[in-house]
């Protein structure tokens, strides 16, 4: 793989710097970059090694952030509301756009990330060239609510929250609970992407693992049953919740994907 070169920038906000990193790809200029957000417990270095492949195997740039309160980013003034998906959509999203004056984009999500970029397709249908959800939750599943409680008690454990620090410093417990307390709560069982699904418009792809230990095929099934553009299932055999760590070739997967769906720019 070509070496891609990165840079860093940070974003300000109402309520603190967002950090961000972009990857240049060596497609035409002016083509519309996929912008990553990360699932619950993630941030921009553990992408790891996939915003270069991304880069290099479209064409285009790519840009990660770390949401507000994880990685390098400020710390999160309070607790994660209830509508955190769709608010990411709304607050911190367009203060990235103006910042990296980001006319169109790719929005390429996973976990609740997919949600995230599900949201964001909704909320800017004339600049959203395409969607990417991957191992995305539209809505509240057992399954899912399982799997989180299986994760607490794991964490629980002698070193694990350590584990977290190391991308997250001080701020492992915070995002910890931000995660297993808002999906937990009784308030937040009814939650759903239902309203923003029906208002994507862009080409759609949905990536599911078959053993997703945090969400069954019936959340890609429903992305791509009630999205209102074109909309692509890849079920993923043998695969569950990271497809990117055990599907090395996914970035090719998304490359052919955009040029089929005629995302040239």
């Amino acid at each position: 793989m070509p070496t891609i070169a990165a840079h860093e920038f940070w974003i300000r906000t109402d309520r603190g710097r967002l950090h961000a990193r972009r990857w240049s790809g060596a497609g035409p200029a002016g083509a519309a970059p996929l912008v990553l957000f990360h699932d619950s417990l993630g941030c921009v270095q553990l992408w790891r090694d996939l915003p270069e492949r991304l880069a290099a195997a479209c064409g285009r740039d790519v840009i990660a952030y770390d949401r507000l309160g994880f990685g390098r980013s400020d710390p999160h003034p309070g607790r994660l509301g209830g509508d955190f998906v769709r608010d990411e959509a709304y607050r911190d999203f367009p203060r990235l756009r103006e910042a990296l004056q980001l006319d169109r984009f790719v929005a390429f999500g996973h976990s609740v990330g997919g949600g995230m970029a599900i949201a964001c397709a909704a909320a800017w249908p004339q600049h959203c060239r395409a969607l990417i959800a991957v191992s995305a939750q539209a809505f509240v599943e057992e399954r899912t609510l399982r799997g989180i409680r299986a994760a607490r008690e794991a964490f629980a454990g002698p070193g694990e929250l350590e584990r977290l620090q190391k991308y997250h410093g001080e701020r492992a417990s915070w995002v910890l609970g931000a995660w297993i307390d808002t999906w937990l709560a009784p308030a937040f069982a009814d939650w759903n992407l239902d309203e923003a699904l029906r208002r994507v418009v862009c080409p759609t792809l949905a990536i599911h693992g078959d053993r997703d230990e945090y969400g069954s095929p019936a959340h890609p099934r429903r992305i791509v049953a009630m999205v209102q553009g074109p909309s692509t299932l890849q079920l993923l055999s043998g695969v569950g919740h990271v497809p990117q760590r055990e599907r090395p070739r996914l970035a090719d997967d998304i490359a052919r994907w955009l040029f089929a769906a005629g995302i040239r720019d």
